[in-house]
């Protein structure tokens, strides 16, 4: 992965020490909530406190609002490892999945953000720890059952893990692979395609999960044909970078179109709704007709740095 492309990546970033061997510890969120160095990261309805100044508002656990019960799900983020926070380096954080703010209504200086908003802006560590907090939460929030046995399931190892009581079995976070291709031709246009969910105008990349048994590149190669007709070769890996929406992880790809074949886009009609072809020239002249993705999202890191530059013209 190129710095450039690196630095394209929102949701990549991370200045944490997610401090795995003290996870296993056990009493240790209680020993963190003891400890008045331990700053808090409350997440509401998937949004997070951001303050004025652009940062994550992280509090102290005194300042947690009193109608936070014991029971409210806390998860151990690890230690801040950036030198430029205004916390520390080791200062350890907590998440804490709240319903209702309480006395944090208050601070009025305040927005509440979730994720695919506040993540462009963050520093390294807070887009780290929004992201972080984002897939755990949203894991389990989707695992509060067993899979085996319907029994309700409890958080255990600092929010790492969910414990079947009946079957005494563990259940452990999963992250879903998916490939996002940037896929050209050999006059090197870019591929684009209007999913049925989006908005009218608006067109990204093609992608998609990897299916059991197979290898990032058969992925690469079986998606694009699916949804465009469409064969590609030489699949080449960009990078990745997570997308907890719920609980993917995106790896990003390039592929050119196969030598022999043609470039006669045909959407699939289901998922894929329309496909075009893009020059650089083509793209830029059509950015006030069309939508791109947002700026948090890998397709749009791929895109710019096909393209050469950032798309300011776009959020």
């Amino acid at each position: 992965m190129t710095h450039s492309f690196t630095s394209r990546l929102p949701l990549a970033r991370y200045e944490v020490d997610r401090d795995h061997v003290a996870r296993t510890r056990p009493g240790l969120l209680d020993e963190l909530w003891a400890d008045p160095a331990t700053r808090v990261l409350v997440v509401r309805q998937g949004g997070a406190p951001v303050r004025s100044d652009g940062a994550l508002a992280l509090i102290p656990v005194d300042d947690v609002p009193t109608t936070a019960t014991p029971d409210r799900l806390r998860v151990y983020l690890g230690r801040s490892t950036s030198t430029t926070s205004p916390e520390p380096v080791g200062t350890p954080i907590v998440a804490l999945d709240l319903d209702e703010l309480g006395e944090l209504e208050a601070h009025r200086d305040w927005e509440w953000k979730d994720l695919r908003r506040a993540a462009p802006t963050l520093s390294d560590r807070d887009a780290g720890l929004l992201t972080e907090a984002t897939a755990i939460l949203n894991w389990h929030e989707a695992n509060l059952f067993s899979p085996r046995t319907g029994a309700a399931t409890v958080p255990e190892q600092a929010g790492w893990v969910r414990r079947d009581p009946v079957a005494d079995t563990e259940h452990f976070p999963r992250t879903d692979p998916a490939i996002i291709v940037g896929v050209v031709d050999d006059d090197d246009r870019l591929l684009l395609g209007h999913n049925a969910l989006w908005e009218g105008n608006r067109y990204s990349l093609l992608a998609g999960f990897v299916e059991p048994g197979e290898s990032l590149e058969a992925a690469v190669v079986r998606e694009i044909h699916e949804e465009s007709g469409i064969r590609v070769a030489d699949p080449r890996y960009l990078g990745s970078q997570p997308w907890p929406f719920p609980a993917s992880l995106m790896l990003g790809f390039t592929a050119r179109v196969a030598e022999g074949t043609g470039t006669e886009a045909t959407p699939d009609g289901n998922e894929i709704l329309d496909l075009r072809w893009f020059s650089r020239d083509e793209l830029v002249a059509a950015l006030d007709e069309i939508r791109l993705p947002m700026r948090t999202s890998i397709a749009r890191a791929i895109i710019e740095e096909w393209l050469g530059r950032t798309i300011t013209e776009q959020p």
